[in-house]
């Protein structure tokens, strides 16, 4: 375990999604040297695959001297139809040349069968192939789990093996993402927890920390570590025994 906290953060992602606020590749880079030298450990710098605007940012941020920060890209898993080195998004993410990529993927089957349109076996075969192949690269990857809250809520032993498909596969960090931030503080403890004893008994000692709406924590520690946050209450929760439980959980 560690008490050291290590910052991640999403301004130029998250921060850039609000509705009116456009800003320049000058801007851009601007907003991420002020951030380097407020101390920042990690600065996600965008998603490659979705602009024009991100791919030059990455260009330009490959010669500037950054003090503290470990530049990140971020983008999604491959697309259940693709493989991982022919993925355009995936391609996208390892072209930029950051030291770090941040990929998310889906955590909740409500999502994996009605936004992916795949099986579930798809899914963890999506995030499995993506996590690795910029970790193949030699990129140190951090996995988003999407939805985290909604899916444990639903299917706990589902969204576990998400997790545990994105660790074997290479991610250095587990974000416990509360993508629409509904869950009370007591839930989400119980949550974490309740991840963390499970996955901790399979392998690797693993570091809690929290993830905010628009900031993640992350550590640069060698083991797997985690990040969280919270979620709405799902009412379609399956009250079947799941097929996705792990022996050792």
């Amino acid at each position: 375990m560690t008490d050291r906290v290590v910052l991640y953060d999403t301004t130029l992602r998250d921060g850039t999604q609000r509705e009116g606020l456009v800003v320049s590749l000058a801007d851009k880079i601007k907003i991420a040297r002020r951030l380097d030298e407020f101390g920042m450990a990690y600065v996600e710098g965008g998603w490659p695959g979705s602009n024009p605007k991100d791919v030059d940012f990455f260009a330009a941020a490959r010669s500037i001297p950054w003090k503290n920060a470990r530049l990140a890209a971020f983008g999604s898993t491959r697309h259940r139809s693709n493989r991982a080195e022919s993925d355009p998004n995936l391609v996208a993410l390892v072209a930029a040349e950051t030291p770090v990529v941040t990929i998310f993927g889906k955590s909740w089957l409500l999502h994996v069968r009605e936004v992916l349109g795949a099986t579930p076996e798809q899914n963890l075969a999506m995030v499995a192939d993506s996590i690795a192949f910029p970790a193949a690269a030699g990129r140190e990857t951090i996995y988003d789990a999407e939805h985290f809250f909604d899916g444990y809520k639903d299917d706990p032993a589902y969204a576990l093996a998400t997790l545990r498909a994105a660790r074997d596969a290479g991610a250095r960090t587990l974000v416990l993402c509360d993508t629409n931030g509904g869950t009370l503080t007591d839930e989400l403890v119980a949550i974490v927890r309740a991840t963390m004893a499970t996955l901790t008994a399979e392998g690797p000692e693993v570091i809690a920390t929290f993830r905010a709406r628009s900031t993640a924590t992350a550590s640069a520690a060698a083991t797997p570590t985690w990040s969280a946050s919270s979620p709405i209450w799902n009412s379609r929760r399956s009250t079947s025994p799941s097929p996705w439980a792990s022996s050792a959980s």
